[in-house]
């Protein structure tokens, strides 16, 4: 079956961004590849005019305002995919070793996009079974933690976002994690998306703070510590 490429910066395109991610959730080492093929050679159009009045679909088919609390969720899921995407560029330039590790976290950004655009009240079992979001990730998540911290000296002092871009970019990535770990919480409370999917994002920020700690050090560069103002 030829594939469709889906920019998932248009949040109007969310329910095809739902299937095409839950077809490939399981392929965790790389992200599959797209074109813009499809049958018959014709070239989709990216936009479809659906959300001109303020509303946008679920990958279950329920119309919401664009202001929704999932559709703020997601957009913060793509904000930070994008943060990330930016951290890998700069750190490819540097030749870090680690940058596979994003590639693959953006790759499950995808699906933990299905899962909220998949909300639990409006779904029908095979909706439920085609976005499940596993606690594999997690467990690939603490292993990398687990061995970057290894190689760091440790951590005496509160530090600053800093030590070189590719540290910042990740620092800011960080963040960018925070909020969007936020606006999932109460998503998941209400029983609307998986418990997984937020226990990813807490641990996907700790693992940004330890490799941006660690792309400072095999750089070589020295990170701003914490002093208070006198």
């Amino acid at each position: 079956m030829a594939s469709i490429i889906i920019k998932p910066v248009h949040l109007r395109c969310v329910v095809k961004v739902c299937r095409l991610a839950s077809q490939h959730r399981t392929r965790l080492t790389s992200c599959p590849d797209r074109s813009y093929a499809t049958e018959g050679d014709k070239v989709p159009k990216i936009y479809t005019k659906t959300g001109d009045k303020g509303f946008s679909s679920t990958f279950t088919g329920e119309r919401r305002p664009k202001e929704d609390h999932i559709f703020e969720a997601l957009g913060n899921a793509d904000e930070l995919s994008s943060a990330i995407g930016l951290a890998r560029e700069f750190c490819l330039d540097k030749g870090h070793t680690f940058t596979h590790q994003l590639d693959k976290i953006q790759c499950i950004l995808q699906d933990v996009g299905s899962n909220i655009a998949t909300p639990r009240s409006s779904a029908r079992e095979s909706h439920i079974k085609r976005t499940k979001f596993t606690a594999q990730p997690i467990a690939d998540l603490e292993v990398w933690i687990d061995e970057l911290t290894e190689k760091l000296p440790p951590l005496t002092n509160f530090i600053l976002p800093s030590g070189g871009k590719s540290s910042a970019a990740l620092h800011l990535a960080r963040t960018v994690c925070r909020r969007t770990e936020r606006s999932v919480a109460p998503i998941v409370r209400s029983g609307e998306a998986d418990p997984d999917v937020a226990k990813f994002l807490n641990r996907l920020s700790d693992y940004l703070f330890t490799v941006a700690r660690y792309a400072a050090m095999k750089e070589g560069n020295e990170e701003t510590i914490y002093k208070r103002p006198q």
